[in-house]
C-alpha cells in the first residue's frame, strides 16, 4: 500500500519545492521507492522528458533527488506565465493554448482534474511514498472552490499534510495561525505537523514560540530547518535574492559571468553549473549601469522574447550589451536569448506577443519567426562551430533540450554552431544555432547546454587563458552529476537531523525498521 505526504505552506516561496526534494532523498536513502507530486505548478523553468513532455523544473530536481528519470505524471499541469494575467496552460507535457486567469480558474482547471487523479493513481501504483507538493498556501478562500493543487489533492490522496512556514521573511508564527484559521475544520484536521524553515539564531531562544505554535493549534512543531549555507538546491521560479545581491559585485580571480536578468526569464537553471564552478562569478544584471566589465555575456531563455527585447531597448541594457561586444566581450544566446541576438524577429500570428515584428540585437545575422507548434525534445548534438568561444570542441557531443516555438534562419557571416544528431532517441540530422564570423559571439536552442562538464570547462578554461591564467586543476572539479548529489545528501542530512522522522514515520503510518537503508551517502 502506498503512503502519502503532503506539504502545504503559508504562503509562496516557503521553501516547499526543497524540503520535498529532501525528504524524497531521505526516503530513497531509508530504502523506500518514492516519487515527488505537484499537480498544478507555475513555473517558467521547465524542462523536456525523454519522450517529449515540458513538465516544471522543480519536480525534475525532487525526482533526481529521488533517483528517478522525471515524468510528466509527476506535474500533470504546467502553468507558463506569458504576460500579467496569462499563462500558457500544458497537460501531461503537451500545450493546450494560452488562457487568463479568470478563463483558467473559472472554465478550466475542474476539467483538468481528472488528469490530475489518473496521474496521482499511477504513481501509486508504482512507488510505496508519494510526496506531495501544495502551491501558494491552502487558505486562499478566493480560490478555496477551484483549487486543485492544495487541500482538494489532500483529500483526493487521503493524505497528512505539513505546514510549512519560513521564518526567515518574518510573521512565521502568525501566518501559521491565521492559515489554520482560515481552513475548513475538516481540512484544519488534516494538518498533523508544523515546520519552520529557514531558521537562523539560537534554537534555545526559539522554544517559547515552539510552545507557543503547539498551545495555540494543538498541533506539533515536527522541526526547526535552518537557514542552509554551503550547497545549493536549484530553485523553482525565481531567482534567489542572495543570489542578486551577490552578483552586485565582481570577484577578484573569477571570470566574471553576466547573465542579464529578463523580465521573462526562464530557465535561469541552465547556469547552475557556472555558478557551481570554483573559479566563476556568476552574476544576474537587470540594469545597465550594473553590467560593469564582465569576461562574458549571457543572454538566458524568455516565455516572452519581443517583450523582453522592447525591455532591454526602452531600459538601455540593449546599448549597453552592444558596447560590450565592441570591447570584444564573447556573448552566448540560450533559446530566447538566441533569438534575441538575430536581427530580425516575426510573430505574424501572434504567437508570443501582439507585435508583429521587432528589430534585435543584430550581432547575429539571422531572422526568427514565431509558429504555433511547440517543439519540446531532448537532444544530443555534435558541435561543428568554430572560432573564439568553440576553439577545440569541434566533434564533441553534447546533450540537452528544446523547449521553443521559433524558427530561426542563417544569413551571411554566420554558421551553424551544431548538429542535432537524435531528437528524443530518434536519429536526425538537423542544423541548430549560430556562430559569428570571429567566433566571439554564439546561441543556440538547446537549455542544458552548460550541463555538459566537458564543454562549459572548454569555455571557461577558453577565457581563463585570454585572461593568462592556467586551466584549473580537473582534481579540483565536479562534475554535475556529482555536485547535485552531494548537494542532495548534504540537504537530506540537515533536513534529517532538524525533522523529528520518527514521529514523521509515525504519522504516516509506516515502520521504517522494516526496511534495508541504503548506505549512508548512497543515492
Amino acid at each position: 500500500m502506498t503512503s502519502c505526504i503532503m506539504f502545504q505552506g503559508t504562503g509562496s516561496h516557503v521553501g516547499k519545492s526543497v524540503l520535498v526534494a529532501a525528504l524524497c532523498r531521505i526516503f530513497l536513502q531509508d530504502g523506500y521507492k518514492v516519487a515527488p507530486f505537484k499537480s498544478q505548478n507555475m513555473a517558467l523553468n521547465s524542462y523536456v522528458t525523454a519522450d517529449g513532455g515540458e513538465m516544471g523544473r522543480a519536480q525534475v530536481v525532487q525526482a533526481e533527488a529521488a533517483g528517478l528519470a522525471p515524468s510528466v505524471l509527476m506535474n500533470p499541469v504546467l502553468l507558463k506565465p506569458t504576460g500579467q494575467a496569462t499563462s500558457q496552460v500544458i497537460v501531461l507535457g503537451k500545450p493546450i493554448g494560452n488562457l487568463s486567469a479568470r478563463e483558467y480558474h473559472e472554465k478550466y482547471n475542474m476539467q483538468a482534474l481528472g488528469v490530475v487523479e489518473e496521474a496521482l493513481n499511477k504513481l501509486k501504483s508504482e512507488f510505496e511514498v508519494i510526496v506531495i507538493e501544495g502551491a501558494g498556501s491552502p487558505a486562499e478562500v478566493n480560490l478555496q472552490a477551484t483549487e486543485i493543487v492544495n487541500m482538494r489533492i489532500a483529500r483526493m490522496a487521503d493524505c497528512p499534510v505539513f505546514l510549512i512556514a519560513d521564518i526567515d521573511k518574518g510573521g512565521a508564527l502568525a501566518s501559521v495561525v491565521g492559515t489554520l484559521e482560515l481552513l475548513d475544520p475538516s481540512d484544519r484536521a488534516r494538518v498533523k505537523g508544523i515546520v519552520i524553515n529557514k531558521f537562523r539564531g539560537d534554537l534555545k531562544l526559539f522554544q517559547p514560540a515552539v510552545d507557543f505554535l503547539e498551545q495555540k493549534t494543538g498541533i506539533p512543531v515536527l522541526g526547526v530547518i535552518p537557514y542552509f549555507q554551503g550547497f545549493r538546491v536549484q530553485e523553482e521560479d525565481t531567482i534567489p535574492e542572495e543570489m542578486l545581491k551577490a552578483g552586485r559585485q565582481t570577484v577578484e580571480n573569477k571570470i566574471d559571468v553576466v547573465v542579464i536578468n529578463l523580465p521573462h526569464i526562464s530557465n535561469f537553471t541552465d547556469f547552475d553549473p557556472l555558478e557551481d564552478e570554483p573559479d566563476v562569478q556568476l552574476r544576474y544584471v537587470g540594469k545597465a549601469n550594473k553590467i560593469g566589465n564582465p569576461d562574458i555575456i549571457i543572454i538566458p531563455g524568455s516565455k516572452n522574447t519581443i517583450h523582453d527585447l522592447v525591455f532591454l531597448e526602452k531600459s538601455g541594457m540593449a546599448e549597453a550589451i552592444l558596447k560590450q561586444d565592441k570591447r570584444g566581450i564573447p556573448i552566448i544566446g540560450i533559446c530566447g536569448g538566441f533569438q534575441i541576438l538575430g536581427r530580425e524577429l516575426h510573430d505574424p500570428q501572434h504567437t508570443e506577443s501582439d507585435i508583429d515584428s521587432i528589430k534585435g540585437l543584430g550581432l547575429l545575422n539571422m531572422t526568427t519567426t514565431f509558429e504555433p507548434d511547440k517543439i519540446t525534445t531532448q537532444v544530443q548534438a555534435e558541435i561543428i562551430g568554430s572560432g573564439q568561444l568553440l576553439s577545440g570542441t569541434s566533434g564533441q557531443l553534447v546533450k540537452g533540450y528544446e523547449i521553443h516555438m521559433g524558427r530561426s534562419e542563417l544569413r551571411d557571416g554566420v554558421q551553424p554552431a551544431f548538429r542535432i544528431i537524435e531528437r528524443s532517441t530518434k536519429q536526425t540530422d538537423l542544423l541548430d544555432g549560430a556562430v559569428r564570423e570571429d567566433g566571439r559571439v554564439f546561441g543556440t536552442y538547446i537549455h542544458g547546454i552548460f550541463d555538459n562538464d566537458s564543454f562549459r570547462r572548454n569555455i571557461i578554461d577558453l577565457i581563463r587563458e585570454q585572461k593568462g591564467w592556467g586551466p584549473l586543476k580537473a582534481d579540483d572539479i565536479l562534475t554535475v552529476h556529482e555536485q547535485r548529489d552531494k548537494d542532495f545528501n548534504k540537504l537530506a542530512d540537515v533536513v534529517r537531523n532538524s525533522l523529528d522522522m520518527e514521529k514523521v514515520y509515525e504519522i504516516m503510518g509506516i515502520n521504517p525498521e522494516e526496511k534495508q537503508p541504503l548506505v549512508s551517502g548512497d543515492s
